[in-house]
């Protein structure tokens, strides 16, 4: 048996989703699916979002993951396609692109295509990463509107850059900037992600892209998804290995980064590094056993953590389930732990962790 566990609760993520549909019900949404499912599993999340009314991701060989695992429904790349070689694959998979480059342009334009492609016009209103600046909006836009490879519908969106902090006026300086360039224009809009969707409700246009909120983690700052009604979708779990007896001043792990102040007792787990855990948890960052709150101690390994458990030898014993993160641990708080994103710590869980998913 796999010591670490990541249960993915089923029917928390479909709650999640209609909560979504709720803050904004008068748009589509395109539920994201990037990066597995933000480490939650591509093709078992898209499976039970069936309410969704399309997908994206971020590249192709995700996309045709979606399609061998027998998904249906629209799919948008959201990077785009990186060659000419991929504009055929998109079309026989009936798949959907960005456009926020010259040379993606150039491409489908010389293009000898069966049929058109749907196209997402990306238009750069302060992001500075991917999308076409506003003052070349207009002429790409003509463009593809005359390309023989584009359909009749053309769709427009943007990108926010700080709609995670509603204090931050960014994100209203890019909306204005995004009504002004698309005033008049009739095409299907998108500009919210999921602290849009939370946090700016004029943003919700004809699509929203709910991404991080759908596995019930907040998308805003200092904040926990349940503050929103959101439920958490993975609680990663292990398990006690080892109770260890250290006396006052030993010093604990790699490096010998902890020393006790007192003699105590260490409840040793099956997590670390190799499974996905932040190597640069603090000293303290809290693991749930037993209802009950302890912190870490000593250096993150590759295999195991240690945790502090006082004299507590009654209530802890080898065998014992450890919530690293859950319904009872808020993986944004493990996060700040960390001081990383939630993003990332989804993401990073690795292949040793076995999945469950239950409903």
């Amino acid at each position: 048996m796999r010591l670490a566990s990541a249960e993915i609760n089923l029917t928390a993520l479909k709650e999640n989703l209609k909560l979504t549909q709720q803050l904004a019900p008068n748009s589509k949404v395109m539920a994201v699916l990037k990066a597995n499912a933000y480490g939650h599993g591509l093709v078992k999340i898209a499976q039970h979002l069936q309410d969704a009314d399309a997908f994206a991701v971020a590249r192709v060989d995700e996309a045709l993951a979606l399609r061998t695992g027998g998904i249906t429904k629209p799919i948008v790349l959201l990077e785009g396609f990186f060659d000419p070689s991929d504009l055929p694959i998109l079309l026989a998979n009936n798949l959907q692109t960005i456009v926020h480059d010259i040379s993606q342009l150039e491409a489908i334009e010389q293009a000898n295509l069966d049929a058109p492609l749907t196209v997402w016009l990306k238009i750069d209103t302060g992001m500075h990463r991917l999308g076409v600046e506003p003052e070349e909006f207009e002429h790409f836009y003509s463009r593809l509107k005359r390309s023989k490879n584009v359909a009749e519908q053309i769709h427009l969106m943007t990108h926010f850059a700080c709609a995670d902090d509603t204090k931050d006026s960014k994100t209203q300086e890019q909306q204005t900037l995004f009504d002004t360039l698309v005033s008049g224009n009739s095409a299907p809009l998108c500009l919210a992600n999921s602290a849009g969707i939370i946090g700016w409700p004029s943003s919700h246009g004809n699509w929203i892209r709910p991404g991080l909120m759908l596995y019930g983690v907040s998308p805003m700052l200092d904040c926990v998804g349940n503050q929103h009604g959101l439920q958490p979708v993975m609680r990663l779990t292990t398990k006690v290995i080892a109770i260890k007896r250290v006396k006052a001043h030993q010093a604990v792990g790699y490096g010998g980064r902890w020393q006790s102040e007192q003699d105590t007792y260490l409840a040793v787990i099956g997590m670390g590094y190799g499974d996905g855990y932040p190597r640069h948890a603090k000293q303290g960052t809290p693991v749930v056993i037993r209802n009950k709150r302890y912190g870490i101690v000593g250096s993150v390994s590759m295999d195991m953590i240690s945790v502090n458990i006082g004299n507590n030898l009654d209530d802890i014993a080898v065998g014992d389930e450890v919530e690293m993160w859950g319904p009872h641990l808020p993986v944004e708080e493990i996060a700040q732990c960390a001081d990383t994103i939630a993003y990332e710590l989804l993401c990073n869980v690795t292949p040793r962790v076995s999945y469950e998913y239950i409903t």
